[in-house]
C-alpha cells in the first residue's frame, strides 16, 4: 500500500520523553542485586556440592573401613574358636596324663605298702573315683590287720575298712585267708576333687620278700 503526502510537509517527529535518572539507577541497582543474588546462590551451591562430595567420599571410606574391620573381626572370632577347641584338647590330654601318672603312682604306693606286710599278697585292685577296692590272700588274720595298719600309716588314705576276711582252701596244705577291703585315697595326695571322673587301675603286687606266696 502506497501512502501519499498531499500537504507536502514533513511529518513532525514525536518528542522523546526524558527518563528520570532515579529510575535508571533503580533498574541498575535491581540488576546488580539480581546478579549478586545469582552469584551468592552459585557460590553457595558449589560450596555445598563440594561439601556433599567430600561427605560422600568420607562415607565411602568409612564403609570400606567397616567392611575391612568386619573381615578382621571374623578372623579374630575364627581364631578364638580354634583356640578354644585346641585348649579343650590340651585340657583332655593333660587330664589323661594326670590320670595315667596317678594310676601308676597309686600302684607303686600300694605295692610298697604291701611288701612291708609278711605273708600277704593282692589279687585285685580297682579304683573308682577316690575309692579303692582291694582283694587278696593272707597267711593269717594278723597279716590282714597289719595291712590295714600300714595303709593308714602311709598317709595316702583317709579311711580303710575291711569288708570280708575268711579262711579259704586256696592251698589245702597251708592255711590262707581271703580278704576284701576299701580305702579312700587322700584328696590332697591325689590332687583331684572328690567328684573327679572315675578312673580304674588293676594290678597285682609282687609276692612279699619274706614268707610270701607267688
Amino acid at each position: 500500500m502506497i501512502r501519499i503526502n498531499l500537504l507536502g510537509q514533513a511529518r513532525p517527529k514525536a518528542a522523546r520523553k526524558a527518563v528520570p535518572i532515579e529510575a535508571t539507577l533503580q533498574v541498575v541497582f535491581a540488576l546488580i542485586a539480581v546478579a549478586a543474588a545469582f552469584a551468592v546462590l552459585g557460590i553457595t551451591y558449589y560450596t555445598q556440592k563440594n561439601q556433599l562430595d567430600a561427605a560422600n567420599k568420607k562415607i565411602a571410606a568409612l564403609r570400606a573401613e567397616k567392611a575391612s574391620l568386619e573381615s578382621v573381626k571374623q578372623d579374630v572370632d575364627r581364631f578364638e574358636s580354634e583356640k578354644s577347641v585346641l585348649q579343650e584338647r590340651v585340657d583332655v590330654i593333660e587330664s589323661l596324663q594326670r590320670n595315667r601318672s596317678g594310676a601308676q603312682q597309686l600302684l607303686e604306693m600300694v605295692a610298697n605298702t604291701v611288701v612291708r606286710v609278711d605273708s600277704l599278697w593282692l589279687t585285685t585292685l580297682d579304683r573308682t573315683g577316690n575309692s579303692l577296692n582291694i582283694e587278696g590272700e593272707a597267711g593269717s588274720i594278723n597279716s590282714v590287720a597289719n595291712l590295714i595298719t600300714e595303709l593308714k600309716r602311709s598317709g595316702y588314705f583317709d579311711k580303710v575298712e575291711i569288708k570280708e576276711a575268711k579262711e579259704d582252701d586256696l592251698e589245702p596244705t597251708v592255711q590262707t585267708f581271703h580278704f576284701s577291703m576299701t580305702a579312700d585315697v587322700n584328696a590332697a595326695w591325689s590332687g583331684s576333687p572328690a567328684k573327679a571322673e572315675p578312673a580304674a587301675a588293676t594290678g597285682t603286687s609282687p609276692a612279699p620278700a619274706k614268707g610270701g606266696k607267688s
